[in-house]
């Protein structure tokens, strides 16, 4: 009975598209502070890294380089990416979801798909606005005197257009494989987790409203396992979207600053050395030679087997508190508030149903 009512609960289009909107940019806006968090420590170029554990982390962004500019750097292509994703994203899923279960698709097999077609349409607006948002998170405050990421942005506007100026278009596509082969697993593992926990949860209270409590459980628990199975793909993605153009790097602690250096905007100018070697240290190297695996590719599959020789499993779920914090938390918080918006609207319609 719950899985005929959960199929027959087809809300419209646009409510669907709205509802998802919203949830997801509370979400993504609620966690990204831990974001940022993840993003300093799958990203950090230093050997050894400044940034170890989750709640050190945290605690040091905060005093040295306070909310705006520190744990919320980025938040402006963030609250843009993640809007018009979203809204793009669940109308997709609905659709897709619906067409397949019409065909007679097997309904875990509907869900699963579904969150493949549905992220891989969103993907042409969040992606632009991931590498912005990344870039912004790593660099923190403009001029930081206390992290040296190579970047050095005044603000959203001023990446954008240096980062079209001295790299092209395609840059705001960096890691756009590395995106999908990251998200299209993540949102289709979510949502099959999560449609398969909601069904469970119906069937075990017998009724439609599981529920709060449930609804947080099942969102959460969803987010979760698919961002700690995802975490590799996620620790490859951040690594390629925050490499410098050929002949970057960001200098060591103790570098003096050149007398007379290009200027390049956007980027340190200290930073002009070499290609930037991206950091594949976790807190369990810190203590080995101060030396870094080149991370000079934009495949996946070769991403993951240089940080695994650099530095075996662990190298792969780098950030992973964080990540599995961030995802089950942002997942939940999205999904109750998408439910809790179709009810809504089921009682204040905006289209005929």
């Amino acid at each position: 009975m719950a899985q005929d009512d959960a199929e027959a609960a087809r809300p419209p289009y646009l409510h669907a598209m709205l509802a998802g909107g919203f949830g997801g940019t509370t979400g993504d806006m609620l966690m990204h502070s831990l974001d940022t968090v993840k993003t300093r420590q799958q990203g950090d170029p230093h050997m050894p890294p400044k940034y170890t554990s989750m709640g050190s982390s945290y605690y040091t962004i905060l005093r040295q380089e306070g909310v705006r500019r520190g744990l919320y750097g980025g938040v402006v292509p963030a609250l843009l990416g993640s809007f018009s994703g979203t809204v793009i994203f669940f109308g997709t899923y609905e659709w897709s979801k619906r067409k397949m279960l019409d065909a007679g698709v097997t309904p875990w097999a509907a869900y699963l798909a579904g969150g493949f077609i549905a992220d891989f349409a969103a993907s042409p607006l969040y992606v632009p606005s991931e590498v912005l948002k990344t870039r912004l998170q790593l660099q923190g405050r403009h001029n930081n005197p206390f992290f040296n990421s190579g970047y050095n942005y005044r603000s959203t506007a001023h990446a954008l257009r240096s980062i079209v100026r001295t790299e092209g278009w395609g840059a705001l596509f960096y890691g756009y494989k590395a995106t999908l082969f990251r998200d299209l697993p993540f949102s289709a593992l979510q949502f099959a987790f999560y449609e398969q926990e909601q069904k469970l949860a119906k069937m075990w209270v017998g009724n439609r409203d599981i529920g709060l409590p449930l609804e947080i459980l099942t969102g959460a628990t969803a987010g979760g396992m698919a961002g700690v199975l995802t975490c590799p793909l996620d620790v490859v993605k951040t690594r390629i979207q925050t490499q410098h153009p050929e002949g970057v790097r960001p200098p060591a602690p103790s570098t003096a600053t050149p007398k007379h250096t290009t200027k390049t905007p956007g980027i340190d100018p200290t930073a002009r050395t070499a290609r930037r070697p991206i950091s594949t240290s976790s807190p369990s190297t810190t203590l080995r030679a101060h030396s870094a695996a080149t991370l000079d590719t934009s495949s996946v599959i070769r991403g993951l087997r240089i940080i695994y020789r650099s530095e075996g499993m662990a190298g792969w779920f780098r950030g992973v508190g964080p990540r599995a914090v961030w995802t089950s938390v942002q997942s939940g918080t999205m999904l109750v508030m998408y439910q809790t918006l179709l009810r809504w609207f089921e009682a204040h319609p905006l289209v005929e149903v």
